[in-house]
């Protein structure tokens, strides 16, 4: 009766195995469903100016933000219309892994949405991301300490050979301490490596993306009219001090959507089954082969007893010890992937 019980839960196991291999994996372990979402970047063609840097290629996995935002336009006129675009940043995951994972963490918990741009510097940055920089009211009343709030955690100065300032670049506005980076972020609306670290004696600021589309947006709020040029004209100001806008530029929402695919592989996954096996083949090998296994078991099992039963000229005793059947199944567990068709 034991070796009948024991071969039962290994039964039992057998058939539980491909339900468990199906089951989900841990939440905790579960990536956000834009991960899976590949990105075509021959679609983004409103794009900064090339320069001779790694920045300027798209790679495979990297994080991609949508950010849609609101500016006046046409930037001198009096009583301006607002105008509406979206700006798509790449993130260089892999050159600037803290800095990204602060910047992606900051998006998915919706801390910029609402929030206008505080600084603007025609010909040099557009500063956002202070989440105390919202209109109370109407613009441009807003909170106190607008343009040096932040979430309170800072993040460590980032630094990567492969990281500068070229056009469209996006990095952490900071203070005079290195590591005191936090949710302010600036895209530089042209090259500007004189904020790049082996150009300066305070260590540098941090790049850790560029913008991919939408370049023809940053450059128009570049334009604004701002406290320091009132004319909104294209009179460079690199010496600006506040560049506060006179009429709201704003952060409608920014929000991740997808992972850059250069070669394709995200949005064309090579199939799992390289045989001719199709899936509906696939799933009756991984059912069917249990149900072998139960009627193989039963079939030896039955004929064991029906055996023993037919052995009349034998008496029963009412102690006598109840036959055992042992049957011996051994199960291969086969990957789908080495199940090849008619062979």
């Amino acid at each position: 009766m034991v070796r009948q019980r024991f071969f039962g839960v290994i039964l039992v196991l057998l058939l539980m195995a491909p339900v468990a291999s199906s089951l989900p994996v841990d939440a905790k372990n579960e990536e956000p469903i834009w991960r899976s979402i590949g990105l075509d970047p021959a679609e983004w063609t409103d794009r900064p100016e090339t320069e001779d840097s790694p920045m300027m290629d798209s790679y495979t996995g990297n994080a991609v933000i949508s950010m849609n935002v609101s500016y006046p336009y046409p930037p001198d006129a009096l009583i301006p219309s607002w105008e509406e675009g979206t700006v798509v940043i790449e993130l260089f995951e892999q050159w600037a892994p803290i800095t990204t994972s602060n910047m992606i963490a900051h998006v998915e918990s919706g801390l910029y949405d609402g929030v206008f741009f505080h600084r603007v510097i025609n010909d040099f940055v557009t500063q956002s991301g202070d989440p105390t920089c919202k209109t109370i009211g109407v613009y441009p009343a807003t909170n106190p300490g607008c343009g040096s709030g932040g979430t309170g955690e800072t993040i460590p100065l980032e630094h990567d050979e492969n990281l500068s300032h070229v056009d469209g670049a996006i990095g952490m506005a900071r203070s005079a301490d290195p590591d005191s980076a936090d949710s302010q972020w600036y895209i530089a609306e042209t090259e500007a490596h004189g904020l790049d670290p082996e150009n300066r004696d305070d260590e540098g600021y941090a790049t850790f993306g560029i913008v991919r589309h939408g370049m023809t947006h940053v450059r128009a709020i570049a334009d604004v009219k701002t406290s320091d040029e009132p004319t909104g004209t294209n009179l460079d100001n690199p010496f600006a001090s506040a560049g506060r806008p006179l009429f709201e530029v704003k952060i409608i929402s920014m929000e991740m959507i997808g992972v850059a695919d250069p070669d394709g592989t995200i949005r064309n996954p090579v199939s799992m089954a390289q045989s001719s096996n199709t899936l509906l083949q696939d799933a009756a090998i991984v059912v069917g082969v249990p149900l072998a296994l139960i009627v193989v078991g039963s079939g030896i099992t039955m004929a064991v007893y029906g055996q023993s039963n037919g052995r009349e000229d034998q008496p029963s005793k009412p102690d006598a010890s109840v036959l055992e059947a042992e049957v011996l199944m051994v199960a291969e567990l086969v990957d789908s992937d080495d199940v090849k068709g008619g062979s």
